[in-house]
C-alpha cells in the first residue's frame, strides 16, 4: 500500500509546538492589491514570532514579463530566499490574511521547483489570532543560508499562444471573485470580463466559514462538480495575474486530485495583449 501523501497544510497548534526550532521559516506573505508597500506595513505592525516578510511583487514575481506577477528566474527566486536565510532543508510555513492565496503561491514556486517542505497556515493570520497564539513586533536576525540548484525550469505552466487554440478542450477555472469575472468591477486590469470558456470558481469556495480550507473529500466533490478533474480533462487555473489561481493547485493537491496546468499571465496578461473577453455569469464559446 502507498504511503498516504503528507498535507500541504500546516495547523496553528502544530506551527505553535515548533515554532523557534532550528529548521522552521516562517513566511508572512500579507499583501493588497493595489496597495504597494502595504504588506510589509501589516507585518511591521505585528507578525507571527520569527516570521520573515516576502512581498509578492518583489521576491515572488519578476519586474518583467506576461501578466503582473510573472514568475521569476528561478536561480534568482532561489537568491531571494537564502539571502532570508532560507535554504532546501528547512521546513517553510507561509500565511496571510487572505484566505491562504498568497501564502499558495509561494506553497506552488515551492513545490514545483523541488522543495517538498513547504506548507501553507491553514487558516492564517485570522486563525492564529483568533488562537491566542503570540505575535511580535520583532524582526528575526539575518541568518545565511546556502542557495540550492533547483531541480528544473518552472513546470506545470502554460502561456496564452499555447492556451488560446485549446480553448474549449481544457477545463479553464478562474479563481477570481464573481463580480470581477462577470466584469461588473474591474480594479486593476484594463479590460473587465474574462477568458472565453473560463469558469467561475471564487477561492473562497475552497474555504469553510472558519477561513480553513475544507476535508479533502468536500474539495475534490467541489472541482469535480465544475468539471474539473485531472484524471479525466486537463484543468488550467487562471485568476487576475497567477496568484489565486496557485489556490486552486494547493486544494486540488489537498483533495488527493492531480496537479492542474497553472496561467501564469492569467487575466493581465489575456486583457493586457486585447484578446477577446466575456462579461457576464456564462464562459462564452472559444476564440482563435
Amino acid at each position: 500500500m502507498s504511503a498516504v501523501p503528507e498535507s500541504p497544510l500546516v495547523s496553528v497548534d502544530a506551527l505553535a509546538e515548533r515554532l523557534g526550532a532550528p529548521d522552521l521559516r516562517v513566511v508572512d506573505c500579507r499583501w493588497y492589491l493595489g496597495r504597494p508597500g502595504a504588506g510589509g506595513e501589516a507585518y511591521r505592525a505585528g507578525h507571527i514570532p520569527g516570521a520573515i516578510h516576502l512581498d509578492l511583487d518583489a521576491d515572488l514575481s519578476a519586474a518583467e514579463g506576461p501578466g503582473r506577477h510573472p514568475l521569476p528566474d528561478p536561480d534568482v527566486f532561489i537568491a531571494r530566499l537564502a539571502a532570508h536565510g532560507i535554504g532546501r532543508d528547512d521546513g517553510i510555513v507561509g500565511y496571510d490574511d487572505a484566505g491562504g492565496w498568497v501564502a499558495s503561491r509561494l506553497w506552488w514556486m515551492l513545490d514545483n521547483l523541488g522543495h517538498r517542505r513547504a506548507r501553507v497556515l491553514d487558516g492564517g493570520w485570522g486563525a492564529w489570532l483568533a488562537a491566542g497564539q503570540p505575535t511580535t513586533t520583532d524582526a528575526p536576525l539575518p541568518r545565511p543560508a546556502a542557495p540550492w540548484t533547483p531541480t528544473a525550469d518552472w513546470t506545470g505552466t502554460v502561456d496564452r499562444a499555447s492556451l488560446k487554440p485549446r480553448l474549449g478542450s481544457v477545463i479553464l477555472l478562474d479563481a477570481r471573485a464573481a463580480p470581477r469575472y462577470r466584469g461588473e468591477v474591474e480594479p486593476i486590469d484594463p479590460v473587465a470580463g474574462h477568458i472565453p470558456t473560463a469558469i467561475n470558481a471564487p477561492t473562497d469556495g475552497n474555504l469553510g466559514p472558519d477561513g480553513r480550507f475544507l476535508p479533502p473529500a468536500e474539495l475534490a466533490a467541489r472541482f469535480r462538480a465544475l468539471g474539473a478533474d485531472p484524471a479525466t480533462t486537463e484543468v488550467v487555473t487562471s485568476c487576475g495575474s497567477g496568484t489565486s489561481a496557485c489556490h486552486h493547485a494547493l486544494a486540488m493537491r489537498i483533495a488527493g486530485l492531480a496537479d492542474p496546468t497553472l496561467y501564469v499571465g492569467s487575466y493581465s496578461d489575456w486583457s493586457r495583449a486585447g484578446e477577446p473577453v466575456v462579461t457576464g455569469a456564462e464562459p462564452g464559446t472559444p476564440v482563435r
